[in-house]
């Protein structure tokens, strides 16, 4: 039987519990043995610099020792935008609740950056006070007017917000004909032009089919462990759900006519769109909870077939279903594919998945080095090179999800740090411990995480979903004399976010590939920005494949600057950095 066939036949054992279990899946896999630390020294160092950036209003996740049900305690995602177009990225912090007694300040938050190192809180301003269950996140523009929209998963009901160019938002949610007739668990959700229209349609999974008159209450004794909340095991899945863009403000549901719903759903978590078979249509990744992961193929005709069996993403290496939960997507190898790095439950590892180029993959999770770690449970993740020595790192934090019992024994721990593995080169990694400063070791409840420079120095920043607290935000101070580029694309014909746009950067003999997402890490969305590090390579060749297919070369671009590029019109313009709090440039036509 061929590895491939037993991972099938594996996970086709696997029986639904019956009843209201608990706990996401963990698989008790022992951790490899560390190897001796390279000594080389890591260029990156990481400071919570949230307090004294004005970050300083908590996420509530449920009661702070009790979660009641398994939604609040998954939590949420945040993102890294540039909702006015002045070239700063702001920050959505997404924010749950709680039953019984919810807060009235508990509020989904959106900080303006004041090109200083500092964020005001700007959320009643810009229409997006909102007070609920936010899950995930999804930024793009969907109307092509030159500003960013965004859209929300809820429990309950979803929400899209229209940018209306001036500041504000408007929930456009009914006018757009994605009011759901029943309350959803909403979860994953991105937008990606699956259809090559120039258009930016929405895919949106559903972790469960959540009846909060069915499901018991934490502390009920239908449950397998009454001091717990239920779930996700004997929870119904969810349906996951594809909108097509109209092109007049408003979607259609072709979730039947696409083929998505031909599929089992499993407890979908965070959602990503990008080209993995390299045949310049995007697929969409979704990491499922205690199920097999689904990567949906587009067939070039309006459906989509499912082949996460096929391609070797659905199970562990030994057939069993993990705690799929963030997806991290990035050019591990540097070979030009996209690799994935998906984040599981404690006494797990996380997935290594390289991409031979045509969409299969094969877990080198061991090979990788990152089988060492196995503590924690883990969320939001990303492949970005935080040194700039031109090659990508590997970031994730991690969190508990059992207040009750760390509160009666401390264990296991609700607090944990971050885990961040440099790059060795050739596909090794090594875990770095303490070398990257207070920002890593720091322990907190941590569950969405999104990656952009936000201070514009030429780095890559961290801000971070924390239970209770205010986000984390991890600035990055680089040593060294590694060289960087930026890569801000505008699509005219393809959708104006350029989301599916690809970037091939070449240097020091490296081809580094990057995609334009919709959503990735732990329901989150990054700087829309592409961060190459180019370590001593003081120039860099650029190629760019536009979602239409249009393909643009660019040869030796000076390094340490963002580089604007236009569709169809090539360079616009570049920025050195670090950039000036210059006045705000609108961009509306």
């Amino acid at each position: 039987m061929s590895a491939l066939s037993r991972r099938i036949f594996l996970g086709m054992l696997a029986p639904a519990a019956p009843g209201f279990g608990q706990g996401m899946a963990s698989r008790g896999v022992k951790p490899a043995v560390r190897g001796k630390p390279s000594g080389l020294p890591f260029h990156a160092h990481f400071t919570d610099v949230a307090a004294q950036a004005g970050l300083k209003t908590a996420v509530i996740a449920g009661h702070q020792f009790r979660a009641d049900y398994i939604f609040e305690t998954m939590s949420c995602g945040i993102a890294f935008l540039d909702y006015d177009n002045d070239g700063w990225l702001d920050i959505l912090m997404l924010c749950g609740s709680r039953f019984g007694d919810p807060p009235e300040d508990a509020s989904n938050r959106l900080y303006k950056n004041n090109r200083d190192g500092t964020f005001s809180d700007v959320t009643r301003q810009a229409g997006l006070w909102r007070r609920g269950f936010a899950q995930g996140v999804t930024v793009g523009d969907y109307n092509n007017d030159g500003f960013e929209d965004i859209f929300i998963t809820y429990y309950g009901q979803n929400v899209l917000y229209r940018n209306n160019g001036d500041g504000t938002f408007t929930d456009v949610t009914k006018e757009a004909g994605l009011l759901s007739a029943m309350p959803r668990l909403g979860a994953g959700c991105t937008f990606v032009d699956y259809d090559r229209d120039g258009r930016l349609d929405l895919f949106v999974s559903n972790y469960a089919d959540f009846d909060i008159n069915v499901v018991p209450r934490s502390g009920d004794p239908s449950c397998n462990h009454s001091d717990v909340f239920c779930g996700p095991f004997g929870l119904p899945y969810g349906k996951h759900s594809l909108y097509h863009n109209n092109g007049d403000g408003s979607f259609t549901d072709v979730t039947a006519a696409a083929g998505i719903d031909k599929v089992s759903g499993g407890y979908g978590l965070t959602a990503v769109a990008a080209d993995f078979d390299n045949d310049g249509w995007p697929d969409i990744l979704l990491a499922c909870d205690s199920t097999p992961s689904r990567l949906f193929r587009y067939n070039r005709d309006g459906t989509f077939r499912e082949e996460g069996f096929e391609s070797g993403i659905a199970l562990s290496d030994d057939g069993q279903v993990q705690a799929g939960m963030g997806v991290g997507i990035g050019d591990l190898r540097l070979d030009g594919a996209l690799d994935i790095i998906k984040t599981h439950f404690s006494g797990d590892t996380p997935a290594v998945l390289v991409n031979n180029g045509k969409g299969s993959f094969e877990d080198s999770t061991i090979r990788s080095g990152l089988a060492v770690e196995t503590r924690y449970i883990s969320w939001g993740v990303g492949i970005q090179d935080l040194d700039n020595d031109g090659n990508p790192d590997i970031f994730c934090v991690t969190g508990g999800i059992y207040p009750e019992l760390d509160a009666r024994t401390g264990f296991p721990p609700n607090k944990t740090p971050r885990v961040l593995f440099r790059n060795l080169g050739n596909g090794h990694f090594e875990e770095l411990l303490s070398e990257a400063g207070p920002g890593i070791e720091s322990p907190h409840i941590s569950r969405g995480c999104a990656f952009g420079d936000f201070d514009n120095d030429g780095d890559v920043d961290v801000v971070i979903v924390n239970h209770y607290e205010p986000p984390s935000l991890l600035r990055n101070d680089i040593s060294g004399s590694n060289h960087w580029i930026k890569v801000k694309l505008t699509g005219v014909k393809s959708n104006r976010s350029a989301i599916g746009a690809r970037v091939t950067a070449r240097y020091l003999g490296k081809v580094h590939v990057q995609e334009v997402l919709g959503q990735c890490s732990y329901l989150s969305v990054n700087d829309r920005r592409l961060h190459f590090g180019l370590g001593s390579a003081a120039t860099v060749d650029l190629e760019v494949r536009w979602p239409l297919g249009l393909v643009e070369k660019f040869a030796g671009i000076s390094a340490d600057r963002l580089v604007f590029i236009t569709e169809g019109s090539g360079i616009t313009h570049t920025q050195e950095f670090p950039a000036a709090a210059a006045a705000p440039v609108r961009l509306k036509t």
